[in-house]
């Protein structure tokens, strides 16, 4: 029960909730007063209005998200009329159809918040359909009245703002520090959980892509804030939040372990590896309990259980080498050492978190510069020439757009033929349900039917019990709010919710609210499954075909990750801000690949060509980045040697190769490769390096100087993780060649 309460009090005080309180008070309000002031008939216009333009209403830039409500009042008093006024003319009615549901679907190309732009001028096309207006007068008046609706909402969303400045910073905070606890969680299984890594893989690929999307939009909101007036004190600790974050992330990232080396190494001693794994959960489970405690604004809790993990990490360290003893224990202690010594920055960070939450005054402040911190963000070009690029059938969008446009065409001649009632409902639910992807538009639609089912099952219930008009009224409202709350968060429950309020809304102008269940249900059914077919039978978008493009970007960033970090290590502080815009780019790359490849798994397993050789190169990717990270992350947290000129050679050995996969990809010419003697000397060489360290060490030991020291240790540990993390690389860079050239082939041979 107290575990139920509590996660009552952490949705009524998300951002999602306040949204949804947002758009209530933007109906209640005009109804209200237009009611007590006596011009009630005006008011579903302007309820209207509000309701239409709400979607733009999302966290990011304050300019951006006013550009986007403007934009979409004006779009939709355009689309509103054109409809109006075609409405006698089944021809005339029909063309605009078709234009506006093509023109306005393709907006989406500029990215998401343009996609929400898109989405509100295709729901005002479909809401036309419901509106009665006949005469030139009626239609300007409606259509004004929509567009005060939109200013009103927009006022409204303004003032939420004013009052709540941080809810929706700290709803994007608190989601990713779960995400991020979540994701070192499934990070601890993998340790351990031989038989299961392919499976717990894919799920960090989710993870990954949803954690990429927070700190984008994070991006946008905080570094985009007050720039001419520069950051208040709060504004201070969200961004100490969000850099730690991205440090968590890529110390996470960076210990994407060569879990072979771990079985071989550790073998039936895997019980030295459980320290670090529950560390692992711990931390995890302590970030979950921070996001939410941002919320809930609650004492930060005991930081006992962390040390005392990490101290038992410590100790494993001692208990291995005791076990096994030097000089056979020493391979497997520099892993738990490099291991702990990830793990300790990782609480670091965790630490710097707590210190923020609790207002310590000495927490460090941000010293990122205007000037860089803008090299940060991922700007959208809103030039005309995306539009016209996108103007081809290689476009997944213009592919989405025209098969979108054919299903409502389809739809509204279907209705208009067979007289079906209320047929807009076809309409609103083609527009809802359908995506670019054949995969989310049939899952959406399957939430979408059960969604239906289940609020009409509720509302049927209700009805028998009552006719009691207030109750319905009531009942409407609340069951907006929460729809509204939960469409980014449980579709099918917002489906359920959305049901329940129209029906309970138009109950109260029509009594027979039965026929209008069924009719709702059957409506549903009808447009959820032309949705499916047009996505599946009208220029489909199989992502196998999509992906190429996708991988090929994600080849070019690892090759650039790997070359900053080549520079890193000749002068960390000369190249740090190269290294960690890299870094960001490589990161995103690798997001929307991974994104692509669940697109791929969601997609008719007909349709899923060379799956496993796909899943084999997105793998190698991940675990490439991952390689690259952990040097990267190295060089930055401790006092390195200079970069030899071997370690140069294996970085252009891997960069050439990485270059080889592009070419094959791009059908290009292909380089010249290094030759593979001098790849081989610089491969000995490292690994000569670490042995001649380690065998000092063994000197030392027998002559009795049992005692380690700093330097000597992260002598050992740099000359152990360069030497293996180089050969690492090198043997990935060229099985993703191999990878990236069958691949190439099969894309011949198919074509």
């Amino acid at each position: 029960m107290k575990e139920k309460i509590k996660q009552l009090e952490l949705f009524l005080k998300r951002s999602n909730f306040d949204r949804g309180i947002r758009l209530g008070v933007g109906i209640l309000v005009p109804f209200a007063l237009l009611y007590l002031l006596g011009y009630a008939e005006y008011a579903p216009a302007i309820v209207v209005g509000a309701f239409l333009n709400a979607p733009g209403d999302i966290p990011g830039s304050v300019k951006r998200k006013v550009n986007a409500i403007l934009i979409s009042i004006g779009l939709t008093m355009v689309i509103t009329t054109i409809i109006l006024f075609s409405k006698p003319f089944l021809p005339l009615l029909l063309l605009a159809l078709t234009v506006i549901s093509f023109v306005v679907s393709l907006i989406s190309v500029y990215g998401f918040r343009a996609s929400l732009v898109s989405f509100s001028g295709l729901l005002a096309m479909v809401i036309a359909f419901a509106i009665q207006k006949e005469t030139a007068n009626e239609i300007l008046v409606q259509v004004t009245l929509m567009g005060i609706g939109g200013l009103w909402y927009l006022v409204l969303s303004l003032l939420f703002q004013k009052l709540a400045p941080k809810k929706d910073q700290n709803q994007l905070l608190s989601d990713t520090l779960l995400l991020i606890g979540e994701y070192l969680k499934l990070r601890a299984k993998l340790l351990t959980k031989k038989t299961k890594r392919e499976e717990l893989l894919k799920q960090t690929f989710i993870l990954q892509n949803q954690i990429n999307d927070k700190h984008e939009t994070l991006r946008e909101a905080l570094l985009t804030a007050r720039k001419r007036s520069g950051r208040s004190r709060y504004e201070e600790k969200q961004l100490l939040i969000f850099v730690s974050t991205i440090q968590i992330f890529e110390l996470i990232e960076a210990k994407h372990l060569d879990y072979k080396m771990i079985d071989s190494i550790f073998g039936e001693r895997k019980g030295f590896l459980k320290a670090s794994k529950k560390l692992n959960k711990v931390m995890g489970n302590h970030l979950i309990l921070l996001s939410e405690l941002l919320i809930q604004n609650d004492k930060i809790p005991n930081k006992e259980v962390l040390l005392k993990a990490l101290s038992e990490a410590n100790e494993s360290i001692t208990k291995y080498i005791d076990t096994v003893k030097l000089p056979e224990a020493r391979e497997g202690a520099l892993v738990l050492k490099n291991l702990y010594d990830y793990q300790e920055h990782l609480l670091q960070e965790i630490r710097a978190i707590r210190r923020v939450m609790a207002n310590v005054q000495d927490a460090s402040k941000v010293s990122l510069k205007r000037e860089d911190s803008s090299q940060f963000l991922t700007l959208q070009e809103y030039r005309l020439n995306v539009l016209i690029q996108n103007f081809s059938l290689s476009s997944t969008m213009f592919r989405h757009s025209f098969r979108l446009t054919i299903s409502i065409v389809f739809a509204y001649l279907l209705g208009f033929i067979f007289e079906i009632q209320n047929a807009y409902w076809i309409l609103l639910t083609i527009i809802v349900i359908m995506r670019p992807s054949y995969g989310l538009t049939k899952e959406r639609s399957k939430d979408r039917i059960i969604g239906t089912l289940i609020g009409a099952i509720i509302a049927v219930g209700i009805v028998l019990i009552t006719q009691n008009v207030i109750i319905y009224s009531v009942l409407a409202f609340i069951s907006l709010i929460l729809a509204f709350s939960l469409i980014q968060q449980n579709y099918k429950s917002a489906a359920a919710l959305i049901t329940i309020s129209i029906i309970f809304v138009y109950s109260l102008m029509n009594p027979n609210s039965f026929e209008l269940i069924q009719y709702r249900v059957i409506d549903t059914i009808i447009g959820a499954t032309i949705a499916v077919v047009a996505n599946y039978i009208i220029l489909p978008s199989w992502e196998a075909n999509n992906l190429k493009k996708i991988l090929l970007n994600a080849l070019n960033m690892n090759k650039k990750y790997l070359l900053a970090t080549q520079k890193l290590y000749q002068a960390p502080a000369a190249h740090k801000l190269s290294y960690n815009l890299a870094r960001k780019e490589a990161f995103l790359a690798i997001s929307n690949l991974n994104a692509s490849f669940q697109r791929l798994t969601q997609d008719p397993k007909s349709k899923q060509r060379e799956f496993q050789l796909i899943y084999e190169i997105v793998t190698l990717n991940q675990t490439m980045i991952s390689a690259i990270a952990s040097i990267g992350n190295f060089i930055i947290n401790h006092k390195t040697t200079p970069a030899s000129e071997d370690f140069n050679v294996l970085i252009n050995k891997i960069s050439n190769t990485l270059q080889i996969s592009c070419d094959s990809l791009a059908y290009s010419k292909v380089k010249k490769e290094v030759l593979e003697e001098t790849v081989e000397n610089a491969q000995e060489k490292l690994f000569e390096k670490y042995h001649q360290l380690s065998n000092l060490r063994d000197e030392n030991i027998k002559k009795g100087n049992t005692e380690l020291d700093t330097e000597t240790l992260h002598g050992l540990q740099e000359a152990y993780l360069i030497s293996n993390h180089m050969n690492w690389l090198k043997s990935l860079s060229e099985s993703l060649k191999k990878a990236t050239e069958r691949y190439c082939s099969s894309t011949v041979i198919r074509q």
